[in-house]
This record gives structure tokens, sequence and C-alpha cells, in this order.
């Protein structure tokens, strides 16, 4: 079991399971393997779009995560968070525009039904494509008035993290006496590789493209920004993605014909022994020599 697990995007609704362990394996394969985009969202018309918060309604979502996160499922969170566990989900405040990692363990641990309303908004904000679903509005009390915070995919402000990197984590530990060792598991929802496609010569063709190469250029860097962090703290460092092999079709969100391709791909490579990476892509590893000093 491990220590922390963060999650983002697609990766919060995977998390809470995730960090639960070995019996939520056969949840995680049926959700995302049978989900199809009308289990996730309802579009909504062009101009109903254009003109509201969103193209798509994400209350099916909404309701699919409400039904999987329950109290008895919160409690179990909250027995592993009192053993000193972590997880981590980030989302976008887009009022404040920046991150926010929000502790699920500390939420959960509060029991009753608003702290699993929070937990379930916080799973499906950072899943919420700005745009294209929904935000999230979450209520906040600052100075004894309420407010509400617009909440969205954590994605457009990382599309992976692990922790931040202000927290020194070999020096804080030493400073209170405890030494151990330390391994990270980054899995990257994406191919890191640059693929090639014609681009049309049409404003939504080449707009699509370029945002598509921005957050790929982004998920890169946040790769550096953690294997910096890593190698700075003692951390062993290993990284997964989707290799360039994988070339199945991905007609739309939520495609449930190519997730069981992904899905079936990491499974036979995990048969297998899966090989995780060193170094982000574009780094050189250390020599022996001077991995020793």
């Amino acid at each position: 079991m491990f220590k922390l697990v963060t999650g983002i995007s697609t990766g919060a609704l995977i998390a809470p399971f995730a960090f639960l362990g070995p019996k939520y394996d056969a949840t995680l394969k049926e959700v995302y393997t049978t989900l199809s985009p009308k289990d996730v969202m309802k579009p909504r018309s062009f101009l109903g779009g254009v003109l509201s918060d969103g193209m798509a309604d994400n209350a099916p979502l909404l309701r699919l995560t409400r039904k999987s996160v329950t109290e008895d499922l919160l409690k179990e969170i909250a027995a592993e968070y009192a053993k000193g566990r972590m997880l981590l989900v980030a989302t976008a405040d887009l009022d404040a525009r920046r991150g926010i990692i929000w502790d699920m363990g500390k939420i959960a641990s509060y029991g009753g039904p608003n702290a699993l309303d929070l937990f379930v908004k916080v799973m499906v904000a950072s899943a919420s494509i700005p745009g294209g679903f929904l935000p999230m509005m979450i209520d906040v009390e600052v100075g004894g008035k309420h407010y509400q915070e617009m909440h969205v995919d954590g994605g457009i402000v990382a599309q992976v993290f692990a922790y931040p990197a202000v927290i020194r984590v070999k020096e804080d530990a030493a400073s209170v006496g405890v030494s151990r060792e330390r391994t990270l598991y980054v899995i990257r929802n994406a191919r890191l590789d640059t693929e090639w496609a014609q681009v049309e010569r049409s404003t939504m063709s080449i707009a699509a493209r370029a945002v598509s190469s921005l957050i790929q250029s982004q998920g890169i860097g946040d790769l550096y920004r953690i294997y910096a962090t890593t190698q700075r703290d003692g951390v062993d460092f290993n990284l997964g993605f989707i290799p360039a092999s994988f070339n199945a079709p991905h007609k739309e969100e939520f495609d449930n014909e190519y997730m069981r391709a992904l899905y079936d791909t990491g499974y036979q490579m995990a048969l297998k022994g899966y090989p995780w990476v060193k170094a982000p892509p574009g780094f050189t590893l250390p020599s022996a020599a001077a991995a020793a000093k």
C-alpha cells in the first residue's frame, strides 16, 4: 500500500480506489472499460453550450461518482488517513487562477453528508474540462461571509503531480531523525513521443492541434519538475506512460473501445513486469560513479 496517492483530471476519479488497494481493482476495471459518453455527460446544443457554462452537462458523471463513492468508502479512507497515509487530489480554482491540492483523507475523516458531498465534488471538479463540462461550484466561508469558488479540471495547471517542490522531504525528515528509502511511481496518461498528424487548414483544426501540443508539452514539463524534485530528495523515480506502439483510434472522450484497448495494453505490459522508466524523455541518467557521489 502506498503512503501517498495523488490524482488529477481523470486520475482524480481513480485515486480513491487506488488508495484503498487491490480490493477495488474490479471496480476500476468496470468503470474504465464499460463507460460510454452518455454515462458521463449530456451534450448541449451548440448555442446552449456557448451561452451557458459548458458544452455538456456533467450531471451523469456526478451521479455515477455519487453511486461509487459512499459513506462506507469514506470510512475506509478515513481509517487509512488515521494511519498516516495520504490521498491528494488537485483541482484548478479559476477565480484565483491557481491549483488547489485537496487533502481527501482529512475530508473523509470528518464523515457525514457534507464531507461526502465535498469529496465527490472535488473528484468531479478535477475531471471537468473547462468549457467542455460545467464547472463545480464549491461553497466556502471567508471572514464570516459565504462565497462560491469555481473549480475545474486540475489538468489546466498540471498534468500530473506528486508533492509540492517547496517540501524538502529528505532534509525535513533528517531534521527529526528519520531516514528511509522512498520510491515514487508516476503514471502519465499519454504518449510522450511526438505523434505526427496532418492538420487541416481550418481554424478549429489548427486551434485543436495547438492546444493538444500545449498539453503534451506541459505534461513533459511536469515530469521534469517532479524528476528534479525527486533527485534533490533522494527519491527513486519510476515513470509509466502510454507506449508509442499504442495506436488505437480515440474517436471521442470516454470512448470505451479505446479505453478497453488501453487497459489491455497496460495489463499485458504489467504481466511481463512493467518496464518502469527511470527518467523523463530528454534526460540522461547519471553514470554509476556520479550517482555514488
